[in-house]
């Protein structure tokens, strides 16, 4: 594994070398263009912050469980090197692209959304088009993050050794975690406090939340049973996920109307800084494992291009199992809906758009060596029940268990990492469906904040209480049904992204090199997530077809998959007909909702 790890790190530090300052050069970034986050400062959604501590923030809201799941499951599905090899040509050449150009096409539009640019260079019908497609792309995700960190709260992890890591712990050190940043915020806010001092203060105290937990935990399971709420073990599991599920959901509608310095920004922050400490930590564990022989890969390199328990080709599974760490449209959402309005200068951009998913692709790759590290006979692999955080937390563990810590602590430190990433996506993704709401209704202030910010918490709450099955007609956790629907929306939204950026580079520039930086990521994009969700609607359809009894929430799943495909074909239809007539239709500019 240590070739494996040095080698993806010099690759990916050579296209930060290398086709970072091209791509700067191509988009022509000038720092004498004042910023959005300068000229529309505000202080709640507006605000100009330094490029470390935005990259921080950024990469700790793209990652979320995308690295971690996404590579697990397909390593586990395919084999380790098809996912090498898409992480690393995805992430050089096509989300690096994809997350530095929505950027900087987000800056250029007053640090509006993607959607606005698309409204500007294509039609008014294509920016609600857009829209209604981001925003159920929104709840896909929400749904899938929620509901694995809910079930990360609950029940207990036997490590094997008379060790055991509690879930309720890992719960209690979340709790910790949410609080230390809003006296961070708070702090900064109203003294002189300097964020290089905040970070020596309060950076140390998230590591300590993490030891803290494990003593307080906060057992959800055992107060169903104590109050009557629940009367077998089974029933208090499965009221204990719920209910996290929900309060995880409350604590999103909390934050999404939270001003950026109370709440996103230092936790943005502090959450990059123990996200760039799980990586260094797991890497250097890895290496120095390996130099000892003690980290040797056991998974097959290469398990078919259809394996039998995978049930799917390599094509175009491969392609939308693994989003974040290759390319991810959720990033877009990221950079164009809250990145965008903090952004100093323009050159931040390369560091902040580009640099943020080439860490990503670190972070996958490292969750890939998880993987690597198991035989096809283990018990997290045979037990029948795949849990991609589990594995994660096991195999990061062991990585640091290499410099003597606790293999209870170690593995603690990996879950909350795991929590860490999501927190810091799920409640970005209500503030961001939120943006979505207001600019479809034009409500502004607090009730239309409210408002929009209730609508995007009550789809996926809807979603999470629901007991949903797989195509095999067995009940299983929510996010394993939504991570492929999740994929699937996630890459087409990306394909989406790179649409409207080409129709707008092109209108812009009309330069050959539009086709191949943005256009050829476009198309495939385009074409493997339109083909994966085609394939997993046509089985949701034949399962519903062949099932004597059919639950609700999988009819609503098979309409939302399709009008999401109807969505995106009538977007390419409306990018055509922007690229060849000079009879656009223009959109009236509006300001993005406070």
């Amino acid at each position: 594994m240590l070739g494996i790890l040095i080698g993806a790190a010099i690759l990916l530090y050579a296209a930060w070398r290398l086709y970072g300052p091209v791509l700067a050069r191509l988009l022509e970034l000038d720092n004498n263009r004042p910023t959005p986050a300068v000229t529309q400062c505000d202080h709640l959604d507006y605000e100009p912050i330094e490029p470390n501590a935005l990259l921080s923030q950024h990469f700790s809201a793209i990652a979320a469980a995308g690295p971690i799941v996404g590579p697990i499951v397909a390593g586990i599905a395919f084999g380790w090197l098809p996912a090498i090899l898409w992480i690393l040509v995805g992430a050089i050449f096509v989300g690096g692209v994809h997350d530095v150009t929505a950027l900087v096409a987000s800056i250029r539009h007053k640090a509006r959304s993607i959607a606005e640019v698309v409204r500007e260079h294509m039609s008014r019908r294509a920016f609600l088009l857009f829209l209604s497609f981001v925003w159920l792309a929104l709840v896909y995700i929400v749904v899938a993050f929620t509901d694995i960190t809910a079930r990360a709260f609950v029940g207990q992890l036997d490590l094997g050794n008379g060790e055991v890591v509690s879930g309720g712990g890992i719960a209690s050190s979340s709790l910790i975690y949410l609080l230390i940043p809003i006296i961070m915020g708070v702090t900064m806010r109203y003294t002189k406090l300097s964020l290089g001092w905040a970070t020596i203060i309060f950076l140390p105290l998230v590591g300590l939340s993490v030891y803290v937990g494990q003593l307080i935990p906060l057992d959800m399971e055992s107060l169903m049973l104590r109050f009557g709420w629940a009367t077998t073990a089974d029933e208090a599991k499965w009221a204990a996920i719920i209910t996290w599920d929900l309060l995880l959901l409350f604590y999103c509608c909390l934050a999404s109307i939270a001003p950026m310095w109370l709440l996103l920004q230092p936790r943005g922050h502090l959450g990059g800084y123990f996200l760039y400490v799980a990586l260094i930590g797991g890497a250097a564990g890895l290496i120095v494992g390996s130099l000892l022989n003690q980290q040797p890969i056991q998974y097959p390199m290469f398990r078919g291009w259809q394996p039998p328990e995978a049930g799917n080709f390599v094509f175009p599974m491969l392609f939308i199992l693994i989003a974040c760490g290759a390319c991810s449209g959720f990033h877009a959402l990221i950079a164009s809906g809250t990145t965008s309005k903090q952004l100093r200068v323009e050159s931040d951009a390369r560091v902040v758009g580009y640099g943020a998913m080439l860490l990503e692709a670190m972070v996958a790759i490292l969750s890939l060596a998880c993987v690597m590290r198991l035989s096809q006979t283990d018990p997290l692999l045979t037990s029948g029940k795949l849990e991609p955080n589990v594995i994660y937390a096991t195999g990061l563990g062991s990585f640091l268990q290499t410099f003597g810590i606790p293999a209870s602590l170690a593995v603690s430190f990996a879950l909350m990492a795991f929590t860490t990433f999501v927190y810091d996506t799920l409640d970005v993704c209500t503030r961001l469906g939120r943006y979505i709401i207001q600019e479809l209704t034009g409500w502004q202030g607090w009730g239309g904040r409210w408002f929009g910010t209730i609508i995007s918490a009550a789809a996926p709450a809807f979603f999470v209480t629901q007991q949903v099955t797989n195509l095999q007609g067995k009940v299983v956790p929510s996010w394993e049904v939504f991570w492929p629907l999740f994929g699937a929306s996630n890459q087409l939204l990306a394909a989406l992204t790179l649409l409207g950026v080409t129709v707008w580079l092109w209108q812009t520039r009309r330069a050959a090199w539009v086709w191949i930086v943005t256009g050829l990521p476009t198309v495939l994009m385009y074409t493997m997530s339109l083909w994966a969700l085609g394939v997993m609607t046509s089985g949701t359809w034949q399962q519903i077809q062949k099932a004597e009894k059919v639950a609700p929430v999988s009819y609503v799943i098979i309409t939302v998959s399709s009008l999401l495909i109807v969505l995106a074909l009538l977007m390419l239809i409306e990018a055509i007909m922007a690229l060849t007539t000079n009879n656009k239709e223009r959109a009236i500019p509006v300001t993005t909702p406070a």
